[in-house]
């Protein structure tokens, strides 16, 4: 079997130009395959869309409550249970709940024009640049600053916490990302204090008025990276491929819909490498016999490249249609940040090709050494004014 000589839990593969070609190859071995990773131990590797949804949707048998994602080391995660990404039904929708109006696709289209702006801002600023890092100064700025409108920061603070999230997200090393982060928690817990007392119309009010202040931290924590790290991950990757593809650049620019060019620059990148569920009791998967506390990895990519459901999946198709893939995951833990997510990118890459004629690398792209998230560390490039 291939997967016994290719790690999907190795950061490196993903990264290799021949990574989809022996996926498909892997995947042709069968639907669901035993994997034993030499960093993460014995798991079955889900490759399809169909067992993809098929585990996804059923939060019966399978759990989010042991870990969501791989890399995080053994055992029970931390904050198991008591934030969204870690709980199942029921208590998963008392921590959704609260905050699905400022995450829904209604708000997100209120926040269009606010999105707008900042993005034009952003790219216009950096029209003038010789170089810059389109990971580091355009990937990450303005669902950053639309987050803290969401936590409602105050405007005094929101240097700081910028400064915090970025060097939390974009640090050089784990270390100085930990400590970062590390201080960012304590900031919100006084912030949910403050909360709970004169609540607003913000996330952290919500939850504040619900929650226990543990749950508030870790699930506006949870919020933060997933709202962050999501956009800022595609959009590099997304710009990638499209420096990478001239003439969908060119696609984009010219008459491609920006709504069916979003959903595939998704499909395309699936930054959000895979998803983890431990299984709650004995159940057949695929003619596969998963026992009970068996680890269960969905693996985006190969969902979202599967030739029974995406025509020429390894082709770049902004006007792909139906597009059905799980860039966002799928059942109880579809992404709730998902509507703001694609407006994001959506605006981004219509101001982009508004503005830009053409994206000039500067030097080679830096892959991340994550399974979590999978993208660009740095990206050097030059914006030529159309």
């Amino acid at each position: 079997m291939l997967l016994d000589t290719h790690d999907l839990t190795d950061p490196g593969f993903w990264a290799r130009e021949d990574a989809y070609a022996i996926l498909d190859e892997i995947r042709d071995e069968g639907a669901v395959q035993r994997h034993e990773s030499a960093k993460e131990g014995p798991l079955w590797a889900v490759l399809t869309h169909r067992e993809a949804l098929a585990v996804l949707g059923d939060a019966r048998s399978y759990s989010s409550q042991g870990g969501s994602l791989l890399g995080t080391g053994h055992g029970p995660p931390a904050g198991a249970g008591r934030m969204m990404a870690l709980s199942d039904p029921p208590k998963h929708r008392a921590y959704r709940d609260p905050v699905m109006p400022f995450f829904s696709a209604r708000h997100a289209t209120r926040l269009e024009d606010r999105i707008r702006e900042l993005t034009e801002q952003v790219v216009e600023r950096l029209l003038v640049c010789e170089k810059i890092d389109f990971v580091r100064d355009i990937g990450a700025i303005v669902p950053l600053t639309v987050m803290c409108d969401l936590m409602g920061i105050p405007d005094d603070d929101r240097d700081e916490v910028m400064g915090m999230c970025d060097q939390a997200f974009l640090g050089h090393n784990p270390a100085e990302r930990r400590a970062a982060h590390q201080r960012l928690l304590p900031y919100l817990l006084q912030l949910a204090m403050e909360r709970r007392d004169a609540p607003g119309d913000d996330v952290i009010s919500a939850l504040a008025t619900t929650l226990e202040l543990d749950e508030v931290v870790l699930n506006c924590d949870n919020i933060i990276v997933g709202g962050i790290q999501t956009v800022r991950h595609t959009a590099a990757m997304a710009m990638l491929a499209l420096v990478r593809h001239a003439d969908a650049w060119r696609e984009l620019s010219e008459k491609a819909d920006p709504k069916l060019a979003t959903e595939e620059l998704l499909r395309w990148t699936s930054v959000g490498l895979h998803v983890l569920r431990t299984a709650k009791a004995d159940v057949d998967l695929a003619g596969r016999r998963v026992r009970a506390g068996d680890r269960v990895v969905v693996w985006t990519p190969a969902a979202n490249r599967d030739t029974t459901v995406f025509k020429d999946p390894h082709r770049l198709d902004l006007a792909r249609h139906p597009n059905r893939h799980i860039a966002f995951g799928w059942g109880e833990h579809y992404c709730i940040g998902g509507p703001l997510a694609r407006t994001e990118l959506r605006v981004l890459f219509t101001v982009l090709s508004r503005l830009v004629a053409e994206v000039e690398p500067l030097g080679a792209p830096e892959y991340n050494q994550s399974i979590i998230n999978f993208g660009l560390d740095s990206f050097p490039v030059r914006l030529h004014r159309r």
